[in-house]
């Protein structure tokens, strides 16, 4: 998907789309839709993890398949209580620690903003996989989209102190334009036709895209 990424932003983009993986997967444990949340914590480790497996120590970071596969098999078994906070939690503790590595090299807020823009433009692929002759024929790509752009808004969000200070009307662009960007997905179960379609969901990203480029 793509030009090839210098490394730490690749690795960097995988975290963050394991993280958006798990974010509409929790949404959907916590609406009890068991059966939609599966493939989020199937495809991080099917997916993901195997690409960044051999690279994690050179982000300080534990193997965490193990966990990956365990937290996956509490959903299987439609378990969303504490069994499955607390494998949850010890994946997001792996990625606090991917994180943390990646901080290391690349501290800078540019890099964390270029990072979450890669992630909304993999959230557009997701999307436009997802309708097919005008409907949301795949509701798990739907999905996929959907825990990358709030992923890629929560990655935002946590740089906003910092980023106002840099340019408080360009962060208001790119807040204004994840806030329209969002009426896509009204729902984490997916409706039978989109409620944008996939010129306006681009449309939409190359806003934020160009705002956000004042904030790297």
């Amino acid at each position: 998907m793509g030009a090839k990424l210098p490394p730490d932003l690749d690795f960097a983009l995988k975290i963050a789309q394991i993280r958006g993986h798990l974010l509409v997967g929790d949404e959907l444990v916590k609406q009890g839709q068991f059966a939609a949340a599966l493939p989020h914590f199937l495809h991080p480790g099917e997916e993901l993890y195997g690409p960044i497996r051999t690279r994690l120590k050179d982000y300080d970071t534990p193997q965490f398949a193990t966990a990956l596969k365990l937290l996956a098999t509490t959903v299987k078994q439609k378990n969303g209580g504490e069994d499955y906070a607390r494998a949850l939690q010890t994946v997001e503790d792996a990625l606090a620690a991917a994180d943390a590595g990646v901080k290391a090299k690349q501290g800078s807020d540019a890099f964390a903003v270029e990072t979450a823009l890669e992630l909304l433009k993999s959230a557009t692929h997701e999307y436009e996989q997802a309708i097919v002759k005008g409907r949301i024929a795949k509701p798990v790509e739907y999905q996929d989209s959907r825990g990358f752009v709030w992923q890629a808004e929560k990655m935002i969000e946590s740089l906003r102190p910092t980023l106002e200070r840099k340019d408080v009307v360009a962060l208001k662009h790119v807040r204004d334009g994840f806030a329209e960007l969002k009426k896509a997905w009204p729902a984490a179960m997916a409706p039978k036709t989109p409620a944008k379609d996939y010129a306006a969901v681009l449309s939409d990203v190359s806003r934020i895209e160009l705002s956000i480029g004042k904030l790297m």
